[in-house]
């Protein structure tokens, strides 16, 4: 066998513990476990991650590191399975689509994981979008709260029973900061929901970065993710600004599929999407032309089939000599996906260009 061109990860996880990971999938209770990575062991904290990815038989982890502290200038990784994605490349296409056009993204690795001796497969190595990954950047402190179900849509109003939120803070979990810092995201969302018209127009600049907001907007559009408008995001407060910014998470579900796996139409996700904060926006000329432009710029840069062509290839050469050795992938599906995403660019891009002179209206 030839060497693999990706890390392997060999977790080793006592028996006793396995069954109890296994007994109740929706456990959030870290368990004791160890993970080698090129000669070196680590003592980590081992949990299940998602939501209904847990049902999957390619089950996806949150590690944190505990001894040593820090892996890679992290405590804590995500390794996802990414079992309905026959490509195995869509989550990691999307955040570094987001990086390019000028979103703040995780970084991501594909690597090869062995889970008691025994393959488990191919799986995205995630960056933890938490206080490492501001510092990575030499970013502000500052909250992050986690968008961990549809109610982290900016509104009064809950995605999930339809009726008036309990909190203005529902859907959304506190990852780093304080309760003072969550007064405050509570009170951005009660003001995008009731200021006027002019008024919005006027102040949302100095409570969001709209330039940000709209280019991560626009590069769920292209991604198709509809998942994304109300959940699969972080939300960061730059302490030093003041300002909100929107951070991508779990893009699998993307370039011509959806959810399920299945083939996704190209005029599935509309140019306006869906979510309050959204809707004030592109309910107001200023950012809707401004929108407009980050869109066509888009096209004409990052969005093409030219541009996407070789970090496909290469993402796929990398993982050419492993993915039969996934036991939940087929290889010859997997040969074939690269062609329907190249198609997806295609009719997609059209799509948008169709769409693009009602943002005039």
């Amino acid at each position: 066998m030839k060497p693999m061109n990706i890390p392997i990860y060999q977790l080793y996880i006592h028996p006793q513990q396995f069954r109890e990971l296994k007994k109740d999938i929706w456990n959030d209770e870290p368990l004791p476990a160890s993970l080698i990575i090129q000669k070196k062991r680590y003592d980590i904290d081992i949990a299940y991650r998602g939501s209904h990815i847990r049902k999957f038989p390619k089950k996806s982890y949150f590690i944190s590191f505990y001894a040593p502290k820090m892996f890679r200038g992290a405590k804590a990784i995500h390794l996802n399975g990414e079992y309905k994605d026959p490509s195995l490349i869509r989550n990691k296409l999307s955040l570094d689509f987001f990086s390019d056009i000028g979103v703040l993204s995780p970084r991501s690795r594909h690597v090869f994981l062995k889970v008691n001796g025994k393959n488990e497969g191919i799986y995205l190595e995630l960056e933890s979008v938490d206080e490492q990954f501001l510092q990575k950047r030499e970013l502000p402190n500052g909250p992050i709260y986690y968008a961990v179900n549809g109610d982290a849509n900016f509104s009064f109003m809950s995605d999930l029973d339809h009726d008036v939120k309990s909190s203005l803070l529902s859907g959304y979990e506190r990852k780093t900061g304080t309760e003072e810092d969550s007064h405050r995201l509570e009170t951005f969302i009660y003001r995008l929901n009731t200021m006027l018209e002019l008024e919005f127009e006027q102040e949302i600049g100095h409570l969001l970065n709209v330039d940000r907001y709209l280019r991560w907007l626009a590069g769920i559009i292209f991604t198709q993710n509809y998942d994304g408008f109300v959940h699969n995001y972080a939300l960061y407060e730059n302490h030093d600004t003041g300002l909100f910014e929107i951070i991508p998470w779990d893009y699998d579900a993307t370039w011509g599929r959806d959810v399920n796996g299945k083939r996704m139409s190209e005029d599935y996700v509309d140019l306006y999407g869906y979510n309050t904060l959204t809707a004030r926006l592109l309910g107001i000329g200023t950012f809707r032309r401004q929108y407009q432009a980050i869109l066509k710029e888009i096209l004409a840069n990052q969005f093409s089939i030219d541009m996407i062509k070789p970090k496909v290839e290469t993402m796929y050469s990398t993982l050419s000599n492993c993915i039969s050795l996934d036991p939940y992938k087929n290889r010859e599906k997997w040969l074939g996906e690269p062609a329907l995403i190249y198609q997806y660019i295609e009719a997609r891009s059209a799509y948008i260009r169709s769409q693009l002179e009602k943002l005039n209206i």
